[in-house]
């Protein structure tokens, strides 16, 4: 293959046997972070910045979901909200962009045909789909997951707690373990405390700006 490399990744491990990666330099290599971000916190931007640093990813998409696929009972701020926090959160990293892939097509957001619609539209683009290490566990539960192990590469972040054993094939990524979540920063506003450095600061302000998540 011409204009291809060996790509070698420190601090990465699979869950299944090692395999030699060539990479074509003529695809984009891409990274998504799917989630309600509801609100995006400092914790997703420790995980993207570090996979796509560690994978040497040419970009890490932030993609807000319209409408999340799982049971979920809290409730959700309009897409206008979470969409504008994470626009502050990833403005001054320019290796993040905002996607409005799942926004705009609206309905209930199945990661299997966000990719099959992201492959047709950028077919010279190998996508990594960024989880975290409690997610890994909940794979066989996703719709077609047998079909969407085929068309992306999942990376995984440990979790504590969470064991790295899966019957999937997933990148594993070293980072830093920062335990927030979205729940706590909600609940905290709702009691009045501070959640500064949980947040980055742009989305703090926001959240005050709008008096989001106070009942």
């Amino acid at each position: 293959m011409q204009n291809a490399t060996l790509k070698k990744v420190h601090g990465v491990s699979e869950s299944k046997p090692s395999v030699l990666v060539v990479e074509d330099k003529q695809r984009q290599q891409v990274g998504i972070m799917g989630g309600t971000f509801n609100p995006p916190h400092l914790g997703h931007l420790i995980m993207a910045e570090q996979v796509g640093t560690q994978l040497g990813l040419d970009k890490v998409l932030f993609m807000p979901d319209a409408t999340p696929p799982h049971v979920d009972t809290k409730k959700t701020l309009p897409a206008k909200h979470r969409v504008e926090m994470v626009k502050r959160a990833i403005a001054d990293n320019p290796l993040f962009e905002l996607s409005m892939a799942e926004i705009e097509r609206g309905g209930v957001s199945y990661t299997y045909d966000t990719i099959v619609a992201l492959k047709k539209q950028y077919p010279n683009t190998d996508f990594y789909f960024i989880i975290g290490g409690d997610m890994v566990d909940y794979l066989p539960t996703w719709h077609r997951i047998d079909d969407l192990v085929q068309l992306v590469q999942f990376v995984g972040i440990q979790r504590t707690g969470y064991s790295r054993e899966t019957p999937y094939p997933v990148l594993w990524v070293d980072a830093p373990l920062v335990d927030i979540s979205s729940t706590q920063i909600r609940n905290k506003v709702q009691q009045g405390c501070s959640i500064r450095y949980l947040v980055p600061t742009k989305v703090a302000d926001y959240i005050e700006e709008e008096g989001l998540y106070r009942e």
